[in-house]
């Protein structure tokens, strides 16, 4: 079994983020960047299921600038056997990887897909679910444990009252969430490993995708500063404040 993980560059979430003077978006120049902390979790989980037998090969695709290179070989330290990457300069909104996704996996026929939920940038949440309704494949969102057994794969995934088991038919989109499982450390060996693994380079032109911008970003802006708290003397002057002020009660 093939397992395709799309991964993700975005600013590293130990980072603040910066807003552009003219706001029109966030500053990454100069700033760290790594991979989407969910498709991480993606690839530790198609690394695994290799582990155990359940997949044969693991392939990494990223969407986007050449410095995504960085974040296949750290897809392929992890664990993945390969790497490809869409090479573009446009904006990559979710539709537009979507497609590109959907032809890639017209290409590699993968049997499962295994992508994070949300990349942490834009939290969209629309990548995979778009992915298995181009494809015409069952989809679970939300992951947080995986079990595949022959031509067939249980999910069972978080939603708000609880947990949810779902029992799909193979090929299929599986989009993971935090608790799935804890990417293992990379060691440097596995990074020197990783320089040797073949990396292939594709464009949107090749595949036969349009990536033009469906949506348009009207302003990017700090959220307002909190207002430094107060201390109250007694719960009659907390509860005048929670009605008459805050509104709350």
């Amino acid at each position: 079994m093939k397992v395709l993980v799309p991964v993700k560059r975005v600013v590293d979430f130990n980072v603040k983020v910066r807003v552009k003077s003219d706001h029109s978006g966030v500053d990454i120049a100069n700033v760290k960047m790594s991979m989407n902390p969910f498709d991480e979790i993606a690839v530790e989980e198609a690394v695994r299921l290799k582990e155990k037998g359940a997949a044969t090969e693991v392939v990494a695709v990223s969407c986007g600038v050449a410095q995504c290179q960085e974040t296949l070989r750290t897809a392929m330290a992890i664990g993945a056997d390969r790497g490809i990457l869409v090479q573009s300069d446009a904006e990559l909104q979710p539709l537009a990887v979507a497609k590109l996704l959907a032809e890639l996996a017209k290409k590699e026929t993968p049997q499962l897909v295994v992508l994070g939920k949300q990349a942490i940038d834009d939290d969209a949440n629309q990548t995979g679910q778009m992915l298995a309704a181009l494809m015409g494949w069952p989809q679970a969102t939300n992951a947080s444990q995986v079990e595949v057994s022959g031509d067939r794969v249980k999910v069972t995934r978080e939603i708000d009252g609880g947990l949810e088991t779902l029992d799909l038919a193979l090929p299929a989109v599986i989009t993971v969430d935090l608790r799935l499982n804890e990417p293992r450390y990379v060691t440097l060996p596995n990074i020197m490993k990783a320089k040797k693994k073949p990396l292939e380079s594709v464009s949107p032109e090749d595949l036969g995708v349009d990536v033009a911008p469906r949506l348009k970003t009207l302003e990017v802006m700090d959220p307002p500063a909190r207002k430094g708290g107060v201390m109250v003397p007694d719960v009659a002057t907390l509860v005048d404040k929670l009605k008459n002020e805050a509104k709350v009660v």
